[in-house]
């Protein structure tokens, strides 16, 4: 299983367009050593022909230039993804899908709840009916179940819900379902080898220790460093658990979490442009090193 990082930051990017923190001006001046990044996804194969992209983010287009397998190089209109996966309905996973209107119906593995989402509060799937059109699947939530994906050769596909609000334009956004957000265990049926996929992860419950446990590789949710990182910035009044994000940091924090696990790849994704650990000479990323935990860029690449 081969993995590709095609965006490794939260919403908006980094640096964000309109965002002068230490962190977006230090990148945009050259005064810190860090990476721009652009928003989050991912993609991966079993065979390095055919891909599977999980969320499409508004710079998708940027990401599939800068990513050889997923551009036309069989057809005259042809393209390396063979399907997409959406984790929830969040404008910054799913705004791209626009950008892929032209060509064959598009291949959308989603729950039912993102399905209602991009049906109702935010249709975009009635507006690419106009267009390429939707091929919609469904991603099953239910325990123990597992799909596979048409032309994604030896690997298993299996989704967990996880507890998380809908995207703010959602009609039931104070009204949690199972399905708003989930995570994503892929498994390489040759192998046996796993990677566990979850950039908007809350909270750890007792139905996702055992994935944690078991898998090669872990990609999950990297967004803020502290619980009040947006606070003490003053830009908003909310702090990271009540917008569905487990801080690194802290007792019980994603590096608590992370740093014993058994897993080779231990990466954080999803990460705002605000959080430390995007300098890299800072001494919240030399924490994460010493813990064994890596922080994603785009272009990185991991093999299972």
């Amino acid at each position: 299983m081969r993995i590709r990082v095609l965006g490794a930051a939260a919403g908006g990017g980094f640096p964000q367009w309109n965002c002068n923190c230490r962190n977006c001006d230090g990148v945009r001046k050259g005064t810190m050593r860090a990476q721009p990044r652009t928003q989050s996804s991912i993609c991966l194969s079993s065979d390095g022909i055919n891909w599977v992209l999980f969320n499409a983010s508004p710079d998708v287009l940027a990401q599939i230039k800068s990513f050889a397998p997923l551009q036309p190089g069989r057809s005259i209109r042809d393209t390396g993804i063979r399907a997409i996966v959406l984790v929830d309905g969040q404008i910054d996973h799913t705004t791209g899908l626009l950008m892929l209107r032209e060509g064959k119906p598009l291949e959308i593995w989603c729950t039912d709840m993102v399905h209602e989402d991009l049906t109702t509060g935010n249709p975009l799937f009635g507006i690419l009916g106009h267009y390429a059109g939707v091929n919609r699947h469904r991603l099953p939530i239910e325990a123990g179940s597992s799909f596979s994906i048409d032309g994604i050769e030896h690997l298993q596909f299996e989704s967990v819900a996880l507890k998380s609000k809908a995207p703010p334009y959602s009609p039931h956004r104070d009204n949690p379902h199972e399905g708003d957000n989930v995570g994503l265990r892929i498994v390489d049926r040759r192998s046996g080898r796993s990677l566990f996929y979850a950039p908007g992860l809350g909270e750890i419950e007792p139905h996702l220790e055992p994935l944690l446990k078991s898998a090669d590789a872990v990609m999950v949710d990297g967004t803020f460093w502290t619980d009040d990182e947006m606070i003490r910035l003053g830009v908003s009044k909310k702090r990271a658990r009540e917008i569905g994000h487990l801080p690194q940091s802290g007792p019980g924090g994603m590096i608590d979490v992370l740093e014993p696990l058994r897993a080779k790849h231990k990466v954080l994704i999803h990460i705002n442009n605000t959080n430390p650990i995007l300098d890299e000479d800072s001494a919240e990323r030399a924490q994460l090193r010493a813990a064994g935990i890596e922080v994603a860029f785009d272009g990185m690449e991991i093999e299972l």
